[in-house]
């Protein structure tokens, strides 16, 4: 059974940067995309950036390109979000979140997930 586990949120001024963690576990990732997704109070959950266990390409929502930076360690089987110059608009719960073989940008698409880590920028 898939488990994805989130860690590293927290309260930041704006400006400011924080790293977050996923913890994959329950099957072998390699044919697996990886992804982070987010939802601000109030607002439906969004795609921010994605990429393949396998493979460097990398996927970014518009609003945190050069700003975030999605990477994965396979050895630990961890997915990784850099966030910086972190923005009050940027808060939300961050969600990891796993597919096997495709990134897709539709949320329905992604069939694991994890409980999420909440990102409180201030200004």
């Amino acid at each position: 059974q898939v488990q994805l586990v989130e860690s590293g949120g927290g309260l930041v001024q704006a400006g400011g940067s924080l790293r977050l963690s996923c913890a994959a576990s329950g099957r072998t990732f390699s044919n697996y995309a990886m992804g982070w997704f987010r939802q601000a109070t109030g607002k439906e959950r969004e795609f921010v950036a994605a990429m393949y266990w396998s493979a460097d390409s990398t996927y970014y929502t518009d609003s945190v390109k050069g700003r975030f930076t999605i990477s994965r360690d396979n050895a630990k089987n961890a997915v990784y979000l850099q966030m910086n110059s972190l923005k009050p608009e940027d808060t939300a719960i961050y969600y990891c979140a796993a597919r096997r073989l495709v990134v897709s940008l539709t949320i329905h698409d992604w069939g694991y997930w994890g409980q999420g880590t909440q990102v409180t920028v201030s200004s």
